[in-house]
């Protein structure tokens, strides 16, 4: 038997990821990356973790995501809510993984 990935035209896979990059549809990648299900790939503004404001993500949310996976460096950190949802305004449920990569 002979296993065979799903390819659909036009959306975006990450094929591979090592400590310093990520391969989106085999291109490589450095540094933080919004990348969407479809469409083009962009650098994110977010150069540490310390550093995130809202405006980082409403970059993200833009994309209008149904999962986010961010990836917080080397070591697991969480981002305070309070960063990334400010309290009096109404958003759309959004799942986040957090995975140690930016």
């Amino acid at each position: 038997m002979k296993f065979q990935p799903d390819s659909f035209d036009g959306t975006n896979a990450i094929t591979r990821q090592d400590g310093g990059a990520v391969w989106v549809n085999g291109n490589r990648h450095e540094g933080p990356l919004l990348v969407p299900w479809r469409g083009a790939v962009s650098a994110w503004g977010a150069i540490a973790v310390a550093r995130l404001e809202a405006a980082h993500f409403d970059a993200v949310l833009a994309l209008k995501p149904e999962l986010v996976i961010f990836g917080s460096g080397a070591r697991l950190r969480f981002v305070a809510p309070a960063r990334y949802r400010a309290p009096s305004e109404p958003r759309s449920e959004l799942t986040v993984l957090i995975a140690a990569s930016m």
